[in-house]
């Protein structure tokens, strides 16, 4: 069984890169996800389950720090209950790659191996990540085997030259893929991140950098605020409350924030918003409105008002 790890920092684009994959190359397996979610209220798994695959969603933490109990029973719930050929790990995007792979190791799921280990970097926002949160940014380029820039269509050739010396700079011998995603197919996608695979899972710790291990986790640096909500919302509300939080600082350092919720007409829509970027579109009915935020000194009131008011 393979065990695949699909990392990235807070809206790299971790979930639309496992469906790419899935939908163009991989729906002949039979697969199974963990995806883990930073924050009280989870979305992703969502879109996910909307393409027919098994979701063991964990939320309120990451993987790598105050739930790597959950995290380890439930890789061994999926193994024995749905027995799939691959298990893909979709961690936060605050999580240390590098502790997820002492997670998996201890686990010791008896013939499985880890087999791809991604890290997906927005290459427009790299320089400002790798400046503020160097320790998990950083961290989880030095443990991939395989780096794929989401955004790289959107930089000159001199930007992008400039981004690989910094990733090469952190990981000397990992592969980097700099092609747009959508002149990129997933077969050559797997061709380079499968290259070379490991063997069985060797029970050893990981090591990282300086062969210590940090004791700063994720609920030390980073805030989230989540809410499950019937209110309507038109696109205009929701394009005024992005803008704020881009520029307005009196809501905090906002880093990445989602949301499935209902509009006008009973539409629903769903919104993603990285630094510089925002994307709002149409989305399938869901049970109810979901809208996450996730950043550093958040002002969590300020935020609640924002969108509640």
């Amino acid at each position: 069984m393979k065990i695949d790890i699909i990392s990235g920092f807070l809206g790299a684009g971790k979930t639309t890169l496992i469906k790419k994959l899935i939908s163009e190359e991989l729906k002949h397996e039979k697969i199974a996800i963990i995806e883990n979610e930073y924050g009280e209220v989870g979305i992703d798994g969502g879109l996910l389950k909307d393409i027919g695959l098994e979701v063991k969603e964990i939320t309120s933490g990451c993987i790598c720090c105050n739930i790597t109990g959950d995290f380890k029973e439930s890789l061994k719930l999926l193994v024995n209950e749905y027995r799939p050929e691959r298990i893909i790990i979709e961690p936060s995007g605050v999580a240390k790659l590098s502790e997820i792979i002492n997670s998996i190791n201890s686990a010791k799921i008896e013939g499985s191996r880890i087999n791809m280990k991604i890290a997906v970097v927005d290459a427009q926002n790299i320089e400002l990540y790798s400046e503020n949160f160097g320790e998990f940014y950083k961290n989880q380029i030095l443990s991939a085997k395989t780096i794929i820039l989401s955004r790289s269509e959107k930089l000159s050739q001199i930007d992008l030259d400039r981004v690989c010396s910094l990733i090469k700079d952190i990981n000397k011998k990992c592969k980097i893929i700099t092609n747009s995603w959508n002149g990129l197919s997933s077969k050559k996608i797997l061709e380079v991140a499968e290259d070379k695979v490991e063997s069985l899972i060797e029970h050893r710790e990981f090591k990282v950098i300086n062969n210590k291990k940090s004791k700063v986790v994720a609920n030390d640096v980073f805030d989230n605020w989540g809410i499950e909500t019937n209110k309507i919302y038109s696109i205009n509300k929701i394009k005024e409350a992005l803008n704020k939080l881009e520029q307005d600082r009196n809501y905090g350092q906002v880093l990445r924030v989602k949301g499935i919720v209902k509009s006008n007409n009973n539409n629903w829509i769903k919104f993603d918003y990285v630094p510089n970027e925002f994307k709002i579109e149409d989305y399938n009915i869901d049970y109810t409105g979901k809208i996450c935020v996730i950043g550093k000194n958040l002002n969590k009131e300020n935020i609640k008002k924002l969108f509640l008011n």
